[in-house]
């Protein structure tokens, strides 16, 4: 790969801003759900903010590896609207709803009936209750939030995020008085709710989430730039072929999430069995990260949209050009937030809490912030762009070695010393966090390497009528 020049570098960034930075803003209100819950939750007790991040945890994981499979739609619908193939792509959209409905039936059993997590917890009573109220509001959640994963994904093909950024914004601007409300409790004229801690941050999330669906679908019946596609007709019928191809593509993308995501939420559940303070430390430096992840995030989603629209035009060299202009970019902004935010570490962390004890837990973990940063950073890109090419199994793969193998497999050897050798700072939640790290870099190195040789060998495929 020849290092990119600094004006085709200047190119690319402004072709990639336009649909980066409405995902980055959608994806920090999505982000922002879980922050103000932690917020909300910190402050109403420990037993709240621990109970959230074994629920949340739980949550996540299941959300995110359906997410997974159902933005499936989106290399698929963008190569098909690149190609100029509307109506085709239009048929994605409807196949994808019977995805997410189906994912939906699966993923709320689950949430139902979380004993599984519990028990790899350690939760105690108390919090296992608090905990199971949590997941059964949220399993009201999830079918909508699943759908209206389908539409995110079909517009961020067609280059058309704005709007779901406005509805994701929307959605937030309900969810904040409605968490405050239920979480504290609140007393408007004879209506009055009784403080409900963390289950008030599941309850308002369900209710946001249900909200926001009914007006992405009444958009889709009734906004004109939907015609083309003919999503105002009545949901069409499953399609074999269809949903076939978006399964193949669909379960590696989303075991694919699932092994990322559980590396970090597993932590979150096994960090819990040493105590309520280094839970809620791990979940403060955790939600950091993760908001520093949207930029990568966006730029990832920016760059498979474009790739794949490429591909569909059948301009495989500007298809591969923008996708490693976009790694570039993705790390140096990387290397620039990723260092100020640690030079920033404590007054960050103050902001998040006044508990000293749970600012004490969480700063050691930011040891790490930066490489860790960098690492995601190009890890992530790399997968979209991958993704944009239809490649998904060799990157689960590499997910499972770095991931699992050495992030969550190496962090419980260290976190609980079982080989014996672990140093003393790196024992406890440190030990999670450093292999972790290391798992990142791994599986980046990984992803850019599988997307030199794979495209070095192959021109983007024919498109293949469904």
């Amino acid at each position: 790969m020849k290092r990119p020049a600094l004006g085709n570098l200047i190119a690319s960034a402004r072709r990639i801003a336009p649909f980066a930075w409405p995902v980055f803003v959608g994806q920090i209100a999505v982000l922002a759900f879980s922050t103000v819950d932690t917020l909300f939750a910190s402050r109403a007790s420990a037993l709240d903010l621990a109970a959230m991040a074994i629920g949340s945890a739980v949550y996540t994981t299941v959300f995110i590896s359906f997410m997974g499979m159902v933005m499936a739609v989106a290399p698929i619908a963008g190569q098909l609207f690149g190609a100029g193939r509307h109506v085709e792509a239009g048929e994605q959209f409807h196949q994808a709803l019977w995805l997410a409905l189906a994912a939906s039936a699966i993923g709320c059993s689950i949430l139902l009936f979380p004993q599984p997590f519990l028990h790899l917890s350690h939760a105690n009573a108390e919090t296992s209750v608090k905990v199971r109220s949590y997941l059964a509001a949220l399993a009201f959640a999830l079918p909508c939030v699943l759908l209206f994963t389908a539409f995110r994904g079909f517009n961020t093909a067609v280059s058309r995020p704005k709007i779901v950024m406005a509805l994701q914004l929307g959605a937030l601007a309900l969810k904040i008085p409605l968490s405050a409300g239920l979480v504290f409790g609140v007393e408007v004229g004879p209506l009055r709710v009784s403080a409900q801690g963390a289950v008030g941050c599941a309850v308002a999330t369900a209710i946001a989430m249900a909200c926001q669906l009914a007006a992405a679908l009444w958009l889709v019946r009734r906004s004109p730039f939907y015609a083309r596609f003919e999503l105002h007709r009545r949901l069409r019928a499953p399609h074999r072929a269809s949903l076939a191809g978006l399964v193949r593509l669909g379960v590696p993308l989303g075991l694919s999430v699932a092994i990322e995501v559980t590396g970090f939420t597993f932590m979150a559940i096994f960090i819990a069995r040493f105590g309520t303070t280094p839970v809620a430390g791990h979940q403060i430096a955790l939600n950091l990260l993760s908001i520093l992840f949207m930029m990568p995030l966006a730029i990832g989603n920016a760059a498979s949209t474009l790739v794949a629209q490429r591909i569909g035009a059948g301009d495989s060299a500007d298809a591969s050009r923008i996708g490693w202009h976009a790694v570039v970019i993705g790390a140096l902004l990387a290397t620039l937030v990723g260092s100020t935010v640690f030079g920033l570490r404590l007054p960050v962390l103050r902001a998040y809490t006044s508990d000293a004890q749970v600012v004490a837990a969480a700063l050691p973990l930011l040891a790490w912030l930066v490489v860790f940063h960098i690492a995601d950073a190009v890890q992530i890109i790399a997968a979209f762009v991958l993704r944009a090419y239809r490649i998904a199994t060799m990157p689960l793969l590499i997910y499972a070695f770095a991931i699992w193998g050495l992030g969550l497999g190496g962090g419980y050897m260290l976190a609980f010393d079982s080989l014996g050798v672990s140093p003393a700072g790196l024992r406890g939640a440190a030990g999670y966090w450093a292999a972790a790290t290391v798992g990142l870099v791994v599986a980046g190195f990984g992803l850019c390497t599988l997307q030199y040789f794979a495209l070095r060998r192959r021109a983007a495929r024919p498109l293949a009528r469904s």
